[in-house]
């Protein structure tokens, strides 16, 4: 199982790198008064390696309407994919894609 993340100890809306070992980000999501924490991005894959990659997935997971950020959607669209800049690392060999 994996590390446990101590909820009161983490500041609202800021991600940092998951002590999930599947996971590559974690956020206490705070919104309207609630808080939750969510894992997000999968850690064997690479992000915003070209524009189609980024385009591609950001109508695949409708990017445009992710408002909640108690979603790992939304965290997945506004901090992995949300543009230039990111990580630059490619999928592994035996899962590329077409980009």
């Amino acid at each position: 199982m994996a590390s446990r993340v101590n909820k009161e100890s983490m500041a609202c809306n800021k991600p940092k790198k998951s002590p999930n070992p599947n996971k590559k980000k974690v956020v206490k999501g705070c919104e309207g008064g609630q808080e939750k924490i969510i894992h997000y991005g999968a850690s064997g894959y690479g992000h915003n390696y070209s524009d189609a990659a980024r385009k591609s997935f950001k109508a695949r997971h409708k990017c445009g309407t992710a408002k909640s950020k108690l979603t790992a959607r939304y965290w997945a669209c506004k901090d992995l994919w949300a543009g230039k800049g990111g990580d630059t690392q490619s999928s592994p060999k035996s899962r590329q894609g077409k980009y």
